[in-house]
């Protein structure tokens, strides 16, 4: 699925099975949270922190799809089409980043 055809996917599910979105405020805060419980879990499991045993079932694929589902509400209701500032995004990326790290001493 495209970005495009997530956001709509989101939409229709907040029409279907949510009374509304939350303000934008109330999301901003919500995708902190959720940025959150997937730092908790990489820092834990990939990091130096000891994983505690509540963390173990913990499934990282899920946290970032709420992060991602909270990105495409905010998107949404301040009228963002996310697939193309993404595209513009990584045009632009591709274009300045094209040679950056092949000569960055610290990823070889």
């Amino acid at each position: 699925m495209d970005i495009k055809n997530a956001q709509l996917e989101v939409d229709n599910w907040i029409k279907n099975h949510g009374v509304r979105y939350f303000n934008e405020l109330t999301n901003m805060a919500q995708l902190t949270e959720e940025v959150g419980e997937v730092a908790r879990i990489i820092a834990r499991r990939y990091g130096e922190q000891s994983e505690k045993e509540s963390d173990k079932n913990k499934d990282l694929g899920e946290e970032l799809a709420d992060v991602m589902f909270v990105v495409l509400c905010l998107a949404n209701q301040t009228g963002i089409d996310l697939q193309d500032a993404f595209d513009k995004k990584l045009d632009i990326k591709t274009k300045r980043d094209h040679d950056r790290h092949h000569n960055n001493e610290k990823l070889k």
